[in-house]
């Protein structure tokens, strides 16, 4: 998968700030797959952990004092963006301050971290993320992350006399939300939307599609010629989700999105843009403009058929160019599009789902709190930010925080044209993020919807019962959007 992301709640913004950059390439978001009864065994509230080993003499260039000589236990998410990058920060951390890393670039992250958390012996610092992501919500109820705040009201690298916080894009913050606390730094500027193939679209002589019915079309004309229109992730469904909920939130405006986020007792039930959205996925399944197959196939499977010319565009967040590198033809030319309009649709055509992804946490539990600290403040520094942007060919949460001699591929440059001409008009869901065993019981839905199992009538009471479920927990009540 790609990695996973979210945006913008507590501060009233209703988007990601301009969205000055964008590309967060992940994050956000891969299957949600729930993590029922996870870490019963350890709850363990916050508080320091690390033991006189892990403590050194703070300072203006270490004012955590993480020591020099200790070591720090580092877990990555070695998905569409790799671990290079990480490789890299940790040998810079080596260099300035004498700590060494302990290094697991892995794609199982509940199989191998979980185990761990429940002992009450976790890493440093992780990079939760992809389809076995232990939930974000799962580990916060459980007592079992830090609260950043320590880090992101530290000294910025660039500039000490502010802080790290006032150097990151607007909104980009509020994914890590819970309950009012920062608990995970959702690192890469993302967006997601309809990826195609530059040079497919200029063979056929189609043009990206502004609204539904041009989407439609071109999903007909392409299903003529012998390829599907439509691929999704069929055994990931967050995928069609996106869609799903593009239309929804750009149907009906941030009105329609909040109320989602908010468990509005109509969010679903009784909500014209969400009757919409599902109506109009729905339509792309009865006409046979699915690409054939894609029901069953994973996230890497679809894609790389979608890269072999078998379907006009599949849905995804921007980690996908990373993710596809070694399947992508030279010239395929990968383009990014915001979803299409639905008649009568609130936000316009640029309007795009934008904000962070790939959410990186410190365990309260950590032994060595002071250099976990420390590895976070600097991933928020211009040359790390940088770093990263070389070796995963993404953009991060730092505000211009990547050297202009970077140079980014087609489809993630494609991605920052896009946030540029989106500008304010960005919107972000965080149910994704607060609710998982909302987002999953939604995701079975659409599962069942893709299979033509059920209707879209059926599918708006199921997402509004997992609403109305949700909304009976007491904490629920502690995350709200104005």
């Amino acid at each position: 998968m790609g990695s996973t992301s979210a945006e913008n709640s507590t501060n009233g913004n209703a988007g990601v700030g301009r969205r000055e950059l964008i590309k967060r390439s992940a994050a956000v978001g891969l299957a949600a797959v729930p993590a029922t009864g996870f870490l019963s065994a350890c709850a363990s509230g916050g508080g320091d952990s690390s033991d006189d080993s892990t403590k050194g003499t703070a300072s203006k260039e270490n004012p955590f004092g993480a020591a020099k000589g200790s070591k720090l236990d580092v877990v990555i998410f070695k998905g569409g963006y790799g671990d290079d990058y990480a490789k890299a920060w940790e040998a810079d951390f080596q260099k300035k301050l004498g700590i060494t890393s302990t290094h697991t670039g892995t794609q199982e992250i509940t199989g191998k971290l979980q185990p761990r958390f429940n002992a009450g012996n976790p890493p440093d610092i992780v990079d939760d993320s992809g389809a076995q992501q232990i939930k974000v919500d799962v580990l916060y109820k459980n007592g079992q992350l830090l609260d950043l705040a320590e880090v992101l009201d530290a000294p910025a690298v660039d500039d000490p006399g502010k802080k790290v916080r006032d150097l990151i894009i607007p909104g980009t913050l509020d994914a890590g939300l819970q309950e009012g606390k920062i608990v995970a730094l959702n690192y890469i500027y993302t967006v997601w939307g309809l990826w195609y193939s530059g040079k497919l679209f200029k063979e056929k002589g189609w043009e990206e599609p502004k609204t539904w019915d041009d989407f439609l079309a071109i999903c007909q004309d392409a299903k003529k010629q012998g390829i599907g229109g439509l691929a999704h992730q069929g055994k990931y469904p967050y995928y069609i989700n996106v869609a799903i909920m593009d239309l929804i939130a750009k149907k009906g405006g941030l009105d329609a999105m909040k109320a989602i986020d908010n468990l509005d007792p109509k969010a679903f039930v009784g909500s014209d843009a969400a009757q919409a959205g599902v109506e109009a996925i729905y339509e792309v399944v009865e006409k046979g403009l699915l690409m054939p197959g894609t029901n069953g196939l994973t996230h890497t499977e679809s894609q790389t058929r979608w890269n072999q010319y078998k379907a006009a565009f599949i849905t995804c967040g921007s980690w996908l160019e990373n993710e596809q590198l070694k399947q992508t033809p030279a010239d395929f030319d990968m383009k990014f599009m915001p979803m299409p309009l639905l008649p009568g649709s609130a936000l316009p055509f640029q309007a795009i789902r934008a904000g962070s992804g790939e959410p990186f946490i410190i365990p309260a539990k950590a032994k060595n709190l002071p250099a976990a600290k420390e590895f976070m403040r600097r991933m928020l520094s211009k040359e790390w930010s940088t770093l990263f942007a070389k070796e995963a060919n993404s953009l991060t949460i730092l505000k211009d925080g990547v050297d202009p001699s970077v140079k980014l591929r087609p489809g993630t440059q494609s991605t920052v044209e896009a946030s540029k001409a989106a500008g304010d008009d960005t919107f972000r869901y965080l149910y994704t993020e607060w609710y998982s065993e909302m987002g999953a019981a939604i995701e079975a839905a659409s599962n069942e919807l893709m299979a033509k199992r059920i209707q879209p009538k059926e599918w708006l009471k199921r997402a509004q019962a997992a609403v109305d479920k949700q909304a009976k927990d007491p904490a629920s009540k502690k995350n709200h959007r104005d």
